[in-house]
């Protein structure tokens, strides 16, 4: 016979003091810590207890009492339900005050290493409409609120179809967007007409747990230059879905116009990923060009590029900054002959951004990335900057990263690595060590791992300079830049 569960406590009352990791904020009651998503510091709400362990608990408010004085209205009519930007009702220079401290607390008490003064956090230059990526899912089973499921007819609507975000806990529900404030209106318009004509024509949503249906995923990308992407993937199981498929590509190709590249994928793996696809190209070119100080690249459907165009400007701009600055070190800042500027190693190069920013400055870059597509990109993205003192590798960084591929390549004197969330690799780490470059410039979407990773470099480099990045407003995601310097005597 199981044991009855005690039902989880009401917890009322409540102070909400300040904000914590992943979005949510903490309060304490009766000394335990609280968390709690979609709340600002100031709010006084009831809660009730979702998940409770020893020292800690997570709750949700049920009854707002008294609402902070610093608490502003979220744009999105979709906020508290789709979990993507869940700081909204935080006014901005909040969130920059809290992503500031995430990255201070993280690297010193992950870290403990020791640090310099870390410069402002450098805020992002649009808080709206910045990405310039999105992906939604198709569904044939969507999400409903507790509200919507009132409003229902029985036994009604259960089963709808939706295009739209993934629900926290709910893989196979996709919870419908009307609008999605982060990415510019078109997108909106495009993936709306997509679900609207999808219906008319009869076409089946994906099931994933069945593995069954015919739309599946959309992923847009929008660039500087004007110019937009639409991936389509589909899931062929039935006969005529490719001729349904070619009918819903060639109605979009029509009423958008603006769509410069349009493809589309019959993916019939069990997950989203399409980096082990072939993919077709239906209308316009298979890519996209950004522009970055004169700079063009060429950015594909497979390729990694920052989702922040303007942000990732500044971005780099820090990176080469830290990479060129003489303070710190005797190297090169880029003025003198060929001979006595740094080598550099750009690590987790994408399709090679960094690698040609700070090219002109270098005698050569060496790049390294684990996708094909994005080295093909990144030897592109050189050739039509006219820039020819950069050389790319691809394949998995601790395979390629060897003593031997630097003793045929050369010694770094300047690392640059803007690895993954995971971080780098131990093997990547220690061979960044034996190669023993001046300077380490860590870019870091993650600053836990990156946190990690400086301790393990510590003992041969210390850290010299930190640079926060906001490319992601509304959300608890930062980036951070860090300058280490060898140590004297190492």
């Amino acid at each position: 016979m199981s044991r009855k569960r005690k039902p989880l406590p009401l917890y009322e009352n409540v102070e909400i003091e300040s904000v914590a990791a992943e979005g949510k904020c903490v309060a304490h009651v009766d000394d335990r810590v609280v968390f709690v998503p979609f709340v600002v510091p100031g709010d006084v709400v009831d809660l009730q207890v979702t998940k409770k362990k020893h020292k800690y608990c997570e709750a949700r408010v049920v009854n707002f009492i008294k609402k902070s004085p610093i608490r502003i209205e979220p744009k999105c009519e979709h906020f508290g339900i789709c979990g993507g930007c869940k700081w909204q009702t935080l006014p901005y220079s909040e969130q920059l005050k809290a992503k500031q401290q995430q990255v201070y607390d993280q690297l010193t008490r992950i870290g403990k290493v020791e640090l310099p003064e870390f410069r402002p956090i450098l805020g992002s230059v649009k808080q709206w409409e910045y990405r310039n990526k999105l992906e939604f899912g198709c569904a044939n089973k969507r999400w409903y609120t507790a509200e919507e499921l009132q409003e229902l007819p029985e036994g009604k609507g259960l089963t709808d179809s939706a295009v739209g975000f993934h629900i926290t806990g709910a893989f196979d529900k996709i919870y419908p967007i009307e609008k999605c404030w982060l990415m510019d209106d078109l997108h909106n318009n495009i993936r709306n007409e997509i679900y609207r004509y999808a219906v008319e024509i009869g076409m089946s949503f994906y099931d994933i747990r069945a593995q069954h249906g015919l739309l599946r995923n959309l992923m847009f990308r929008n660039s500087n230059t004007g110019e937009w992407m639409l991936l389509v993937q589909f899931h062929y199981d039935e006969p005529g879905d490719e001729e349904k498929a070619k009918d819903l590509l060639e109605h979009i190709a029509t009423v958008f116009p603006q769509i410069t590249s349009l493809i589309y994928v019959d993916n019939q793996k069990g997950n989203d990923t399409i980096g082990d696809l072939e993919l077709t190209t239906y209308k316009g070119t298979d890519y996209i060009y950004e522009t970055m100080e004169g700079l063009k690249f060429k950015v594909g459907p497979k390729s990694f590029y920052q989702t922040n165009t303007e942000q990732a400007y500044h971005l780099y701009e820090v990176a080469r900054e830290f990479a060129l600055d003489q303070t710190a070190s005797g190297l090169s800042n880029g003025n003198e002959t060929s001979e006595a500027k740094p080598l550099v190693y750009d690590l987790y190069t994408g399709t090679g951004t960094i690698a040609n920013f700070v090219a002109r400055h270098a005698k050569k870059v060496v790049g390294i990335e684990y996708v094909p597509e994005a080295i093909e990109d990144a030897k592109i993205n050189s050739q039509i900057n006219g820039i020819d003192n950069t050389e790319f590798f691809a394949g998995d960084m601790k395979d390629i990263l060897t003593p031997e591929f630097i003793k045929v390549h050369g010694r770094p004197d300047i690392i640059i690595t803007d690895p993954p969330r995971a971080g780098m690799h131990p093997d990547v780490v220690k061979v960044i060590l034996e190669a023993a470059p001046e300077k380490i410039v860590y870019v870091s979407c993650n600053p836990a791992t990156q946190a990690r990773d400086l301790a393990l470099l510590n003992a041969d480099y210390r850290v010299a300079q930190v640079q926060p990045v906001d490319m992601f407003p509304h959300t608890p995601h930062v980036e951070n830049v860090v300058q280490l310097i060898r140590r004297s005597g190492r």
